[in-house]
């Protein structure tokens, strides 16, 4: 039986499970090493078993960092009318790729 899991890391929760690739906030880990991810929910695909802890249960979700990168550029316009002001400006968030490895 397969599980699902709530996990929260950069002020983000994301339901996961097992050999999910996700992208979360920039983790300080390097690429190939393995990070614990902190669980809020932990319960099976059916529904039976469900743990919840208060407010988390610890590290029971193992992750595999595969790689780094930058997310899509987002575009940022400063505009006041009738005095021609007009800005652009760009921003590209970091991010670290992940699999879910384990979920205990």
């Amino acid at each position: 039986m397969s599980k699902i899991a709530i996990i929260k890391t950069g002020g983000k929760q994301y339901k996961v499970k097992e050999g999910q690739l996700l992208k979360v906030e920039k983790l300080d880990n390097p690429a190939g090493s393995t990070v614990e991810l902190d669980t809020l929910l932990v319960a099976d695909t059916d529904g039976s078993k469900v743990e919840v802890g208060t407010p988390s249960l610890g590290n029971k979700v193992s992750a595999e960092i595969m790689h780094e990168g930058k997310g899509k550029k987002v575009l940022v316009v400063k505009y006041k009318s009738k005095t021609h002001y007009k800005k652009n400006t760009g921003h590209r968030q970091l991010f670290t790729a992940i699999k879910i490895a384990k979920i205990t």
